[in-house]
């Protein structure tokens, strides 16, 4: 049988050697750290969100990934044709449901967006995932107030309602898709005093999704990938500063090797 850490490894070679490029709708804050995460691993970033131009870029993309971090009119505009286009043409939909909960608006954006084009990939915190779900969770605008496990059911939930692989990020990332779960524990605590590591994971969750149409596997994979970098970058120098730097190394340096010895990944 053939081990997880290869597989997943296999995953990292072909984007490696494809540069996929994955076309972002998301928030000014992470724009450049999700760019250059992206081409650290190797994929090729775009961010693209201009309703004039986005159907026809999504036509060239491998991927879309839409983070809701930072919402107007426009920006929600460009998503919903994006979104429509990549379902249209079979191209997978990634989403970030960033601070769902915290106002009417995101709700109300939220579900427009999930009803227009389920998407293939659902990735948040556990306050995020709860309240996409119709559960009363308290958020702390885009924090998580709950462990991980917490939004389990919740993510049980929404997979089964939309047909969608969910991922909940937290200490442990679980990976959700009908009756089958993956556990990764890989990471270190430090990765929540960086701002857009989730959103980063979501975008590397892009550029597996783009070379892996198991989108369970392509989930599973990105998380265990954006886990152990994090967590390998810590070790180089325990600071938020130097871990945003030495986090994009790590994910042009990584080897199979470091790979297979640092994984922690559980599945059921």
């Amino acid at each position: 049988m053939t081990q997880p850490s290869h597989l997943i490894w296999t995953d990292v070679e072909r984007i490696r050697a494809q540069a996929p490029l994955i076309h972002n709708i998301t928030n000014f804050v992470v724009m450049n750290n999700t760019a250059n995460a992206l081409l650290a691993l190797g994929a090729s970033p775009a961010m693209v969100h201009a309703p004039d131009e986005v159907e026809e870029f999504v036509s060239i993309s491998s991927a879309l990934v839409v983070n809701i971090g930072t919402l107007d009119a426009t920006f929600v505009a460009g998503m919903k044709l994006a979104m429509r286009q990549a379902k249209a043409l079979g191209k997978p939909i990634v989403f970030d449901p960033v601070g769902v909960g915290a106002t009417t608006f995101r709700n109300k954006v939220s579900e427009e967006l999930l009803t227009l084009a389920a998407p293939d990939i659902i990735r948040g915190n556990a306050s995020e995932i709860m309240a996409l779900a119709g559960l009363n969770a308290q958020t702390k605008g885009v924090d998580s107030l709950y462990g991980s496990e917490a939004a389990v059911e919740a993510a049980r939930r929404l997979s089964s309602v939309w047909g969608s692989v969910v991922v909940i990020s937290g200490e442990t990332d679980y990976i959700i898709h009908g009756d089958r779960t993956a556990k990764v524990a890989n990471g270190h605590p430090l990765m929540t005093k960086v701002t857009g590591m989730g959103c980063t994971a979501t975008a590397i969750t892009g550029a597996f999704s783009a070379v892996n149409n198991n989108y369970f596997q392509a989930a599973t994979h990105a998380m265990a990938v954006m886990g152990i970098a994090g967590e390998l970058a810590v070790a180089k120098n325990p600071a938020p500063g130097s871990l945003q730097v030495n986090f994009l190394d790590t994910l042009y340096r990584l080897t199979e090797a470091q790979f297979t010895d640092t994984l922690k990944l559980t599945q059921s």
